[in-house]
């Protein structure tokens, strides 16, 4: 992925931030000697610091490729918009000579895998994907013995490296990334807070 250094996050916490949002990517296992990786789009919970944990149904086939080589890379992309010609084209030059492109965020996470099949390890992790994704509705709790646990494996990711971008024309100045923003809030409503801040923000090239 290219990231030029006005797009890179700013420091740790602002893609430990953006993580902390999201909660929805696609788990890329390479394998060994495979044509393409196994990829599945999967729900995810991220602990902050450098762990994620999941869990995927057993005849997933994704098993064999992470048994084969337990690496995996998890991407989540969010926050994105196409950018029209007329829109990112400089300010005082011609509308139509402008250049389209997108804005995004994105989050690459390079991780070692551990494939979790301990019933009480596998119940700790559907306990905490429940309490993250229905907060607040009463539910019996997951017990090693569950009938239904024979039917998953879970999957500890533990963070290698990260790979962070964070596109919203950190190569514009302020008055153009003011001028994309308002375009964008007529086309779209509001934007989000966080989507207008990384808009907004002043990179030097």
């Amino acid at each position: 992925m290219l990231v030029h250094p006005w797009d890179a996050p700013i420091d740790e916490s602002e893609w430990r931030r953006w993580l902390g949002g999201h909660d929805f990517g696609q788990l890329i296992a390479p394998g060994r000697g495979r044509d393409l990786p196994v990829v599945v789009p999967t729900h995810f919970s991220f602990d902050g610091d450098e762990r994620v944990r999941l869990h995927l149904a057993r005849p997933n086939p994704v098993w064999a490729a992470l048994e084969e080589h337990p690496r995996a890379l998890l991407t989540v992309i969010g926050d994105y918009v196409y950018v029209p010609s007329d829109w990112n084209a400089k300010p005082g030059t011609e509308p139509r000579d402008g250049v389209p492109t997108s804005y995004y965020a994105t989050v690459q996470l390079s991780c070692d895998v551990r494939i979790v099949d301990d019933p009480a390890e596998k119940a700790s992790i559907l306990q905490l994907q429940l309490a993250q994704f229905q907060p607040g509705v009463e539910r019996a709790p997951v017990l090693p013995s569950d009938r239904n646990l024979p039917g998953i494996r879970g999957i500890e990711l533990t963070i290698t490296a990260v790979a962070g971008k964070f596109k919203y024309g950190g190569n514009r100045t302020t008055e153009h990334r003011h001028e994309l923003a308002a375009h964008l809030e007529t086309r779209n409503g509001p934007m989000d807070a966080e989507a207008r801040a990384h808009l907004l923000r002043r990179i030097d090239p």
